[in-house]
């Protein structure tokens, strides 16, 4: 899991899979600053497919790091790569942020 707590609970209602999860640190942000790196980029697929490559790529003028991602769509690969299991509360909680965003958005 990622370290922000909207970031799990995004992955966890979407069903979506994060694949740098047991991976490493791909620490894309601020690609100027080497000694404040955090990875705040961020990459979800479904369980349709299968990661085949992820890196980061080499520094071209943004404060952010490209990542590079290759997936293959697999048929049955979401036999063999489990979804996040999701509580009633955790669903409520996303429907609140949902509702902010939207909120915030109409202004």
């Amino acid at each position: 899991m990622s370290w922000s707590r909207t970031n799990n609970l995004f992955q966890k209602v979407s069903g979506l899979l994060d694949p740098r999860v047991g991976r490493g640190l791909y620490n894309t942000f601020h690609a100027e600053y080497p000694f404040m790196r955090f990875p705040l980029d961020h990459l979800f697929h479904s369980v349709h497919f299968r990661l085949v490559e992820i890196r980061r790529l080499d520094y071209v003028g943004s404060d952010h790091f490209p990542v590079y991602i290759k997936l293959s769509l697999e048929p049955g690969a979401e036999q063999q790569q489990n979804e996040l299991p999701t509580t009633d509360r955790e669903r409520k909680k996303a429907d609140e942020k949902i509702k902010e965003g939207k909120t915030e958005n109409d202004k």
